[in-house]
């Protein structure tokens, strides 16, 4: 194996909102319970931009290096770790590490966890060329795995995939996908036709209606053009959605999914525009008996499943490739609404 360096390419901010800075920093040291990977790719997710911008209610370590998408190498571990060995394919998720002990653990809710450490948020993330992951929490990644497709599964596609879950639909029930042309929602369309669901896919633009049409999404509202969304997905859907799954950073249109829901179907709530509020009346919800659900990204198990969907070439993810040092100008095609797919960083340019 190649020696590890002692300095190492990154992009740090020292304030949120303030300046991205592509910087020289020091390799971390990996705990005795950690593994250190060469990030050779990392996917850029929403959950990135909002770190940056310090706009939830949660507060980042301060300086930060984002990030939380990362597909590499182990080269280094501590001396507790026994599930991994150098020369591994592993993966850095959002969770970073959780106490494994406390209710929400013991059950499988990982991510809930009051005392969980975040990648690229409370710990320092994937944009940069070596990062620790807790090996707990790390994921293993295949070695005939295309690094830069893998990455956002590790994010997007975990997080998608666990919101299906979520959603407890049957094959053959329509599903809508609100945001189905961004990052996230163009795994959701994939996961769920995997998992043999009717796909209507919910966002605006002829380019991500062509995206979505190609992954295998049935119907397409495109909420620029649309006259009515509501009556658009009950017509379509035949009476609406049996199940609903809101990646979108619009208020409006997790709103909208209130309405265009079925008699008791199911809205999973994943996406988390900062202050949003649900505005919706009481009575519809009484009277249809729908459930309103949160869904977090995934634990453990829900990771291997994602993955293996990918490893059997299920999904594929649409990415876009560039350089770790334009992390600021996908950020502002992010905050633009100009992201079709998922921008994956290469963190050696």
């Amino acid at each position: 194996m190649t020696a590890v360096p002692k300095t190492q390419k990154a992009v740090v901010f020292y304030k949120n909102g303030g300046p991205l800075k592509y910087e020289t920093i020091p390799v971390p040291v990996p705990k005795a319970n950690e593994i250190l990977i060469h990030v050779l790719y990392s996917g850029v997710c929403h959950t990135d931009l909002h770190a940056w911008r310090g706009d939830w209610a949660l507060p980042t370590k301060l300086p930060l290096v984002g990030g939380h998408e990362g597909a590499g190498i182990v080269v280094a571990k501590g001396s507790e770790v026994k599930n991994f060995e150098i020369g591994d394919y592993a993966g850095i998720k959002w969770l970073y590490s959780c106490c494994m002990g406390c209710e929400y653990c013991v059950q499988g809710a990982e991510p809930n966890c009051p005392d969980g450490e975040y990648s690229g948020y409370s710990h320092d993330g994937s944009f940069q060329q070596y990062a620790t992951a807790d090996a707990t929490q790390a994921a293993h990644i295949s070695k005939d795995a295309k690094m830069d497709n893998v990455a956002p599964i590790l994010c997007a596609g975990v997080t998608t995939y666990k919101a299906l879950k979520t959603a407890e639909l049957r094959p053959g029930q329509w599903v809508a996908i609100s945001g189905a042309g961004g990052g996230l929602g163009s795994m959701a369309v994939q996961y769920a036709v995997a998992m043999g669901l009717r796909v209507l896919a919910i966002d605006g633009g002829a380019a991500k209606g062509d995206l979505v049409r190609k992954l295998g999404a049935e119907a397409y509202v495109d909420f620029t053009k649309s006259k009515d969304v509501v009556k658009e997905v009950q017509k379509i859907t035949h009476g609406g959605a049996h199940g609903v799954i809101n990646v979108s950073v619009s208020e409006q249109a997790i709103n909208q999914s209130m309405e265009y829901v079925r008699i008791l179907g199911k809205i999973v709530l994943v996406g988390m525009p900062a202050h949003a509020k649900i505005t919706t009346d009481v009575f519809s919800h009484v009277f249809k008996c729908d459930q309103i659900r949160g869904s977090c990204v995934g634990n453990r198990e829900d990771t291997a499943e994602a993955l293996d969907f990918f490893d059997r070439g299920l999904i594929s993810s649409p990415v876009k490739v560039v350089g770790l040092s334009e992390l600021e100008e996908v950020f502002k095609l992010m905050q633009e609404g100009q992201v079709v797919g998922r921008y994956v960083l290469d963190t050696s340019r």
